[in-house]
């Protein structure tokens, strides 16, 4: 590289890193931002149940970090690292306007849970903006951080390791904060003609900041260093491994001799240094084998785990936390525990006498990772015991609610004990499938319940008679953490009640509002009569519950009017707080700095020189195939409860573990600079043997030649003389 073509500051850096930084920061908060809430989007956008919303955000990890390669084989085959950046880059930043438009939706064109009528055009309009987010994203993935250390020269070691550094905070600082900012604007309420979850907002925020990393990318055009695209390593060692596996196939029978190795059958082709250059390759290559079983884990924390978090408790004093946000814990960790790793735990495991090799903290890694889910499985048992108990398809549930103002006595069959329901009170029957009978002194009713199902049956005064009104009950926790509220009107006159961000319009005489969804927090509730007599009380609401608010005729309108409202809780709030979700988080991400961070090093020290991209995308091959270890789990296993899918996971790395310390137990620490060096040496003296062998054997040739030249002079001159 000539030095001379870079710019640099008076600071001594080239002033075009300033872009790449810019642009790196940038393009980070993008795909994180996007990222964090994509889960959440497939569950309550696209209504896709939890395993195939898993299924799908893991294929989208998996694809990402697939196309690395590809970028990697067209920046340094055809395009260039500048180019092949500013082509992605458009890819990647129409990726993500796809995904922002795919979120809108006009509300008034929806179904009644707020699912767009033609949720195929946006299904179909977000998976091409995945695809091609992917695409971007991965393909500018191994040229951004090179084409950054392009931009240094020969004598300017010190400082491309500073930008290395920064480069690294730059992708944790863009992740820390998109984390933070795309969960608040999901959470906004917006819509063209009603209110909604903002995930355009969440998804355009992104969008617009993946267009502000490529203008300012293209801003340092004329600064940058550019290097020529030099030919692809991994081409080279993709042919020369087919070519030796071809050769060795071509020649499988007992009259070749054995060689010392497969690659060896290459040496009729390729030079011995490449050969043995990808031998030791081979052998890091080798110990990649168990690792994709941590990144199966790893990833689960923007799936699974998001959407553990929405059925917990997120109030943290005044600070509510949205489940989303909690992935914010990983690299607020990172940015703490890496230097805190490097300058104060390792030089003590080290003064301990302790040969922590890198191996071995990648053992260690895999196991705080298998802890974790441990973690998870357990806060995940909490999480159910506070669940409602909800009917499977052979049973119903029934809740009375009796609006008369005389005690009710209800008679059931199936040696169920009869109920005695007093007015203005609600009871529960659960677990059962039944069909009921009700009997009073005026008229017996008969109601027969759909399996599956919950009901609410509601008992109206209706003259010298009774009626009911039978209401579907939910079968699941609200979405989001929200609440979802109704109101029963048992007066004789029409109601309008309304609270914040939620109308429930005018209630009929002795009927039932829909459900509307409330968030956390303390809400005031508005009731109004015909007469324009109102009522107003406020209410404290957690996250995930369900209530009926059941008016009775001596309702009695004024100050005191919420002593006369009867409350019914359906479903429960969620009681387990998303705190205890944090020592799963900082396990996983103990984990990923032990594992992650030392085997980029790890791979890096044992490289030969021409082969760390190799290596390089091997480790992102890893990533990708545990994303895809995910969605053959969540797609095939189909535990009944969730827990059990975490025990299964944890379980699984820990065997992965135990087969990769073997692995490790045999592997033989090399430095390949000097093997290389040591290579090269026999090479040349092989070499220069060879030469003066063949100059050996051509010697007497070459002197009878020049003999019978020196014959032929004289013979010539004695026939000229004759003449």
């Amino acid at each position: 590289m000539n030095s001379k073509k870079r710019r640099v500051t008076g600071c001594g850096y080239p002033i075009s890193i300033f872009f790449i930084v810019v642009n790196e920061f940038c393009e980070r908060f993008s795909y994180y931002g996007m990222r964090a809430v994509l889960v959440l989007y497939f569950k309550y956008f696209l209504r896709w149940d939890d395993d195939l919303a898993t299924s799908f955000y893991h294929t989208f990890v998996a694809f990402c970090y697939l196309t690395p390669i590809l970028g990697a084989i067209v920046a340094d085959s055809w395009l260039g690292k500048f180019k092949t950046i500013i082509y992605l880059s458009i890819v990647y930043a129409i990726g993500q306007v796809a995904m922002a438009v795919s979120a809108i939706h006009d509300i008034t064109d929806s179904n009644r849970d707020g699912t767009p009528d033609n949720l195929t055009f946006h299904v179909a309009l977000s998976m091409v903006g995945l695809l091609l987010i992917a695409l971007g994203t991965g393909g500018i993935k191994p040229c951004v951080a090179a084409f950054g250390g392009d931009q240094f020269g020969d004598t300017q070691e010190k400082q491309r390791r500073t930008f290395f550094s920064v480069f690294y905070l730059c992708i944790n600082g863009g992740s820390l904060l998109s984390t933070i900012i795309t969960p608040i604007l999901r959470a906004q309420e917006c819509g063209i003609h009603s209110k909604s979850k903002c995930y355009s907002l969440a998804f355009g925020v992104p969008a617009a900041l993946m267009v502000v990393a490529l203008v300012v990318f293209i801003m340092g055009s004329g600064m940058y260093y550019k290097a020529k695209p030099e030919g692809n390593i991994m081409l080279k060692v993709s042919k020369c491994i087919g070519f030796a596996i071809k050769n060795r196939y071509k020649h499988r029978s007992s009259q070749y001799p054995k060689r010392e190795h497969w690659m060896d059958w290459a040496e009729e082709k390729y030079d011995k240094l490449l050969i043995a250059q990808i031998k030791i390759s081979l052998r890091v290559l080798f110990l990649y084998i168990p690792l994709p079983m941590f990144w199966t884990l790893f990833d689960q924390k923007g799936s699974r785990w998001t959407l553990q978090a929405t059925t917990m408790n997120g109030h943290f004093g005044s600070i509510v936390i949205q489940p989303d946000q909690m992935q914010t814990i990983n690299p607020i960790l990172i940015l703490t525990l890496v230097p805190i790793m490097d300058s104060l735990i390792y030089p003590l495991i080290r003064k301990c006498g302790l040969n922590f090799t890198p191996l071995k903290k990648m053992t260690v890694g895999m196991i705080l990772a298998a802890l974790a889910f441990v973690c998870a499985a357990m806060v995940q048992l909490q999480i159910d015991k506070t669940l409602p108990i909800f009917p499977s398809a052979s049973q119903s549930q029934l809740k009375l609610l009796n609006m008369e103002n005389n005690q009710l006595e209800v008679h059931l069959p199936n040696n169920f004990t009869d109920l005695l329901l007093p007015a203005a009170q609600a009871s529960d029957i659960q677990n059962k499938k039944l069909a009921f009978q009700q009997e009073t002194l005026r008229r017996p009713k008969i109601i027969s319940l759909p399996d599956g199902t919950r009901n609410t049956i509601v008992i109206v005064e209706q003259g010298p008679a009774f009626g009911y009104i039978t209401i579907d009950d939910l079968t699941s926790k609200p979405e989001e953490g929200n609440n979802a509220i109704r109101f029963v009107n048992g007066l004789a006159t029409d109601i309008n009640v309304s609270a914040p961000a939620a109308d429930f319009g005018v209630i009929e005489s002795f009927y039932m509002s829909i459900y509307s969804l409330l968030k956390t927090g303390t809400k005031t509730i508005f009731t109004k009569n015909n007469v324009k007599q109102s009522c107003e009380y406020s209410r404290d609401f957690g996250f995930g519950s369900s209530y009926t608010f059941f008016i009775p005729s001596t309702f009695v309108f004024g100050p005191n009017c919420q002593e006369s409202v009867t409350e019914v809780e359906n479903i429960g709030p969620n009681t387990v707080h998303m705190a205890l979700q944090i020592p799963q988080y900082f396990f996983i991400t103990v984990g990923e700095v032990m594992f992650s961070v030392t085997g980029l090093e790890f791979s890096y020290s044992q490289a030969p020189s021409n082969m760390k991209a190799v290596l390089q995308a091997g480790w992102l091959l890893t990533v990708a195939v545990g994303n895809f270890i995910v969605l053959i789990v969540a797609e095939l296993a189909k535990f009944p409860k969730q827990w059990a899918e975490y025990f299964l996971f944890a379980s699984l790395l820990v065997v992965v573990c135990v087969i990769f310390s073997i692995m490790a137990y045999f592997y033989t620490y090399i430095d390949p600079a000097k093997i290389e060096a040591q290579f090269k040496k026999k090479v040349d003296e092989e070499e220069e043997e060879e030469e003066s062998k063949l100059e050996m054997n051509a010697w007497p040739e070459i002197h009878a030649t020049r003999s019978s030249g020196k014959q032929l002079k004289r013979g010539g001159r004695l026939k000229k003389s004759t003449f």
